[in-house]
């Protein structure tokens, strides 16, 4: 996979979220478009999250103390006492790290830095029963949603099967977390291998465009006058399920005809005043 800067990532990640295409993108980094593609499709369509330090976790600064405390014959209480932390989060992290004869701050605190490593193994790689019946489930057309919603209601007291619509998107989508068949992308209702922002949906790239599109504001000021008549405008009304109405009006007369779901025939006719 080709390499890209920090700098590289933020703008193309911006651009992405933005609903830019990948041509466009590969064309502002000076890239090709299949190495943008291939860079967002391994992280599954999705801004990695940059690793940081949590505020309430240790820091070696408070680590060095206790690595000093220790030296020093002091108890436990007492170090946690002078860091205004609490005895037991002091023990543990002791305890964790060799005790008190082989604790080292720096290997303390480059070892908690490994084991905050995310992400650690899936749930459904752990769970080979969770992941059949999520593929089962899958290759059935569900959705992610309704698997986590259906597991919940199945196995209430069960935790080990129970699984989170995002942690199975997580699992089909990116490469690094392939606990699915990466294949199954396809049962989704959407069929992509990769998530695409909102924006994007939303934007002309999206599905549901009409070609040739023409906007109510360009139409003719006769129309909008209604002084001829012959000039009709049309909607389509849609119901619980897949029922459907679809209204023809004439616009200078207001006679309005209601057609059914299957459009050819005629449910009314009406006169509006």
């Amino acid at each position: 996979m080709v390499k890209f800067s920090e700098d590289e990532q933020t703008v193309l990640w911006e651009l992405f979220e933005a609903g830019v295409p990948y041509k466009k993108i590969g064309r502002t980094l000076g890239r090709g478009h299949s190495s943008v593609r291939k860079h967002i499709m391994y992280a599954g369509g999705k801004r990695p999250v940059v690793r940081q330090r949590c505020e309430l976790r240790l820091s070696l600064t408070e680590r060095e103390e206790i690595s000093r405390g220790l030296a020093a014959g002091l108890s436990l209480r007492q170090i946690a006492a002078g860091l205004e932390r609490s005895a037991s989060t002091v023990c543990r992290e002791v305890n964790a790290n060799g005790g008190r004869r082989r604790y080292r701050a720096l290997s303390a605190d480059r070892a908690a830095w490994r084991r905050a490593r995310r992400p650690k193994e899936a749930k459904l790689a752990r769970c080979r029963r969770l992941r059949g019946i999520v593929e089962a489930k899958l290759t059935q057309r569900w959705s992610p949603e309704e698997i986590s919603g259906w597991l919940a209601r199945t196995y209430p007291n069960k935790a080990e099967m129970q699984v989170s619509h995002e942690t199975i998107y997580q699992s089909l989508y990116v490469q690094g977390r392939g606990a699915l068949r990466h294949e199954l992308h396809v049962c989704l209702r959407s069929g992509r291998a990769m998530r695409r922002s909102k924006k994007w949906v939303k934007s002309c790239h999206g599905a549901g465009k009409i070609k040739n599109m023409v906007m109510i504001s360009e139409r003719p000021a006769e129309i909008d006058d209604r002084a001829v008549p012959g000039h009709w405008e049309g909607d389509l009304i849609f119901g619980k399920g897949l029922s459907a109405v679809g209204t023809l009006v004439e616009r200078q007369t207001r006679y309005l005809i209601l057609l059914g779901s299957s459009g050819d025939i005629p449910l009314s006719r009406s006169a509006v005043p």
